[in-house]
């Protein structure tokens, strides 16, 4: 994992913000006990179903949203990261990035394991669901390829090279998959029905592109980058539409680790980003205090709540702190997700 990121995240006001927040400030309203002391990536909202899928070192945690309350997990799944869910097919597909390098396809109504599926690569990691082909595009972290996954067949149909390592990835209604390949300072447009890379687009100013969200009703994406900025694209060509000069963009202070912020499509009529240092929330309307460690998270488009994993550290020695940045050991049993509502 890399050190920390200081980030001004960027935040476009005008036509693209398509309703008014809701009145009142999010707050802290609930807080989730898991047990385990493994580290964690990407939460998953799966909102028809009710339930949260928490990436948790080895498995996955299941936890219904609405009790709060457990309600199974998916074993070995080693160096999880990510958890994407087909509805329609009541299919879930979980990147592992341990040695294997594999998809783990399970039973949503079961949480039983269907079957495994080798990516052709190692440390498979961003992995986003397009329903309109019923395809799985995973993207394997430290060989730079892709796997695509036929969502009902649940075996590869095609396969690519990304030309850099990925960092996070994205889909439209139309067929397009967007990726971030973080060290080139471009965004790859994919096409979903050749499973083919198609155009690649450079985020101009904006260095070191980590998050990434698409707004599908606008067809923009919303890029943010490690050099305090964030672009705007046009989804379709790729032309840069903001990069963060406007004076219609709002400068958030934020601190993020690796991918630790996200910034929610418009349709959510918020931006909430997460500051894992900083121990901050922050949305369009108010900074709302979390924990330190917070920083990936997961919205629910039905409540609107925000869900964030984390643990406690001990301090770190100084020498130690101020050689890494990093933050000391895991105290044990204090991994929880903190549920933030209005």
């Amino acid at each position: 994992m890399r050190t920390f990121f200081s980030l001004l995240v960027l935040w476009c006001m005008s036509a693209v913000v398509m309703t008014t927040p809701a009145a009142g400030a999010y707050r802290l309203i609930q807080t989730i006990s898991v047990a385990g002391d493994e580290g964690w990536d990407h939460p998953t909202i799966d909102s028809a179903a009710r339930r949260l899928y928490v990436t948790h070192g080895t498995h996955v945690v299941v936890i219904d949203i609405e009790s709060g309350k457990l309600v199974g997990k998916i074993d070995d799944t080693p160096g999880v990261h990510f958890t994407v869910i087909d509805p329609e097919l009541g299919r879930g597909f979980i990147s592992n990035g341990g040695a294997a390098g594999r998809l783990t396809i399970f039973d949503t109504k079961t949480l039983a394991t269907i079957g495994q599926v080798a990516t052709g690569g190692e440390n498979p990691g961003p992995t986003v669901f397009v329903p309109a082909r019923k395809r799985i595009f995973t993207f394997n972290l430290n060989t730079h390829n892709a796997a695509v996954v036929d969502a009902k067949e649940g075996h590869v149909v095609g396969s690519f090279e990304l030309g850099g390592r990925p960092e996070l990835v994205g889909a439209d209604a139309h067929g397009s998959v967007f990726v971030n390949l973080v060290e080139k300072n471009v965004v790859l447009q994919i096409d979903s029905h050749k499973m083919t890379v198609g155009q690649t687009w450079s985020v101009g100013p904006c260095q070191g592109p980590r998050t990434m969200a698409v707004d599908q009703q606008n067809r923009r994406l919303f890029v943010g980058c490690a050099n305090r900025r964030m672009i705007v694209l046009d989804s379709q060509s790729g032309r840069i539409i903001d990069s963060g000069q406007s004076a219609q963009v709002r400068m958030i202070p934020l601190t993020i680790r690796r991918h630790g912020s996200y910034i929610f499509p418009t349709a959510m009529a918020r931006f909430p980003s997460s500051s894992r240092k900083t121990r901050t929330l922050t949305t369009l309307s108010k900074t709302v205090k979390t924990a330190l460690g917070a920083r990936n998270m997961a919205l629910d488009p039905k409540t609107k709540r925000i869900f964030l994993p984390l643990f406690d550290r001990r301090a770190p020695p100084p020498a130690t702190a101020a050689a890494s940045n990093r933050p000391g050991d895991v105290i044990p049993g204090t991994f929880r997700v903190l549920v933030f509502g209005k």
